[in-house]
């Protein structure tokens, strides 16, 4: 089921949508008089769907407006909910889920068909009963069963998704730069920099990130609906009007990068403005480089904010003063192995060698022994190990978390060896085959 590119075939995104919950957590949640069954997008039962989701995010009702405008945004998504038939609202779920079948990024610019989820909620009534856990185990039972390699998500808890497998993979930065402390010294490519309406970044952005999201390992395929979360195209968006976009074009008029943020005044001191970068995207280095030296030279700004960044942003070579920029990193896309043979085959690596892995996984999807053996292109096969193993080989033992940690590349097998989080009889080498020129990154949230 892997990609060079292309999106996953349709029929396989409907047959992932149409699958029956997990009969397993069905069972289990029907012992403590709990329903675990789909929602469906189009019928009665969205409405109340989307309430508890709300609720469950902190945020306020919905109205008819934001149902209709979700309804029209979400057939992608594959929606389950947990109901209560004692409740004073029955109709209203008491946990949610929502997933999809996307494209995830992998070192060496391939992609991976990958479970998103989403979405995930439990009210605060029915804590303790252990519903996230039949949903998440139910949710990679059935991304598992339909032969998906791979679940992924961004969270908002991040302690409670390692007991399911899930690992920290792609780090994102979060910058404040002072603009008249900074100092550009970046290039100055030939092109322009306009304004554009926000319905013209929304036309433009979806061809513009399928041009670019292989390029970094991390990155997925974007349901359109969030694009029109991004531009505040919808009827429902907040505060849309506070939104600018920008496009670069390069000097033979094709559009090669976009940019989309507001400005919050200082009512103090006029000069001294926040601008806040909702999403940067550039196909080469000029369109990164005219974008972001637009943005540190904006009039009345003194400081630029931008979220979702790379742990390794070119960004910061390109400014005078780099103690102008504070940064801060947290974890943010997570991944889960399913098929360790199918998504350890698909990336690259960095070094030639053979590495036989031992993978403990207690939800039972992806342990084993697996032969893993890298040629000098960073081309990996493998295979199940039997007693037939190259003596050569370096031996590792490691959880599916660990594994997963380490996929992308964002994090050495070395350094989780320090962390007592994995075993080799050559670490050293092991770190260097698993390594991947580039960190990865996620750009948005889902």
């Amino acid at each position: 089921m892997t990609t060079n590119g292309p999106a996953a075939p349709d029929t396989d995104r409907a047959a992932f949508r149409a699958a029956p919950v997990d009969e397993q957590s069905r069972v289990r949640l029907a012992g403590g008089g709990l329903d675990y069954r789909r929602t469906s997008v189009e019928g009665d039962d969205f409405a109340p769907w989307l309430q508890s989701v709300a609720r469950g995010f902190q945020d306020g009702e919905r109205t008819a407006e934001h149902i209709a405008s979700a309804r029209e945004r979400s057939a992608y998504r594959r929606l389950t909910g947990v109901y209560d038939p004692t409740a004073p609202v029955p109709e209203a779920p008491v946990a949610t889920i929502a997933s999809w079948l996307g494209e995830l990024t992998v070192p060496g610019g391939s992609a991976l068909p990958s479970c998103a989820i989403s979405a995930v909620t439990v009210a605060p009534t029915h804590r303790r009963r252990g519903i996230a856990r039949a949903m998440l185990e139910g949710e990679l039972r059935a991304a598992a069963a339909g032969g998906i390699p791979m679940a992924m998500l961004t969270v908002s808890e991040s302690p409670l998704y390692g007991r399911y497998g899930f690992a920290p993979a792609a780090a994102s930065a979060s910058w404040r730069i002072e603009t008249r402390r900074a100092g550009w010294i970046g290039p100055r490519p030939d092109g322009r920099v306009d304004f554009i309406s926000r319905e013209t970044l929304r036309a433009l952005v979806p061809d513009l990130h399928e041009r670019v999201r292989l390029r970094v390992a991390g990155e997925i395929d974007v349901p359109g609906s969030h694009w029109d979360g991004f531009a505040g195209t919808t009827p429902t968006a907040e505060k849309a009007g506070d939104k600018r976009a920008v496009q670069y074009t390069d000097p033979s008029g094709v559009v090669r990068g976009l940019a989309l943020y507001t400005v919050s005044e200082n009512h103090d001191d006029f000069t001294k403005a926040t601008v806040r970068v909702a999403y940067l995207l550039a196909d080469g280095d000029d369109a990164y480089a005219a974008l972001w030296r637009f943005l540190l030279e904006l009039d009345l700004v003194a400081e630029v904010h931008a979220d979702e960044l790379s742990v390794d942003e070119p960004l910061r070579w390109m400014i005078a003063d780099q103690r102008a920029a504070q940064v801060s990193v947290r974890d943010h896309q997570y991944v889960r192995i399913l098929d360790v043979l199918a998504a350890l085959e698909v990336r690259r690596y960095n070094a030639p060698g053979a590495l036989l892995l031992d993978v403990a996984d207690p939800l039972g999807h992806a342990a084993g022994r697996f032969l893993l053996e890298v040629d000098g292109d960073g081309v990996g096969r493998v295979r199940p190990a039997g007693d037939d193993a190259p003596t050569e080989a370096v031996e590792v033992s490691l959880g599916i978390e660990e594994l997963s940690a380490a996929y992308l590349g964002g994090v050495s097998l070395a350094t989780l060896a320090v962390a007592g989080r994995v075993r080799s009889t050559d670490i050293v080498t092991a770190a260097r085959v698993f390594s991947w020129n580039t960190p990865p990154r996620l750009s948005i949230w889902y």
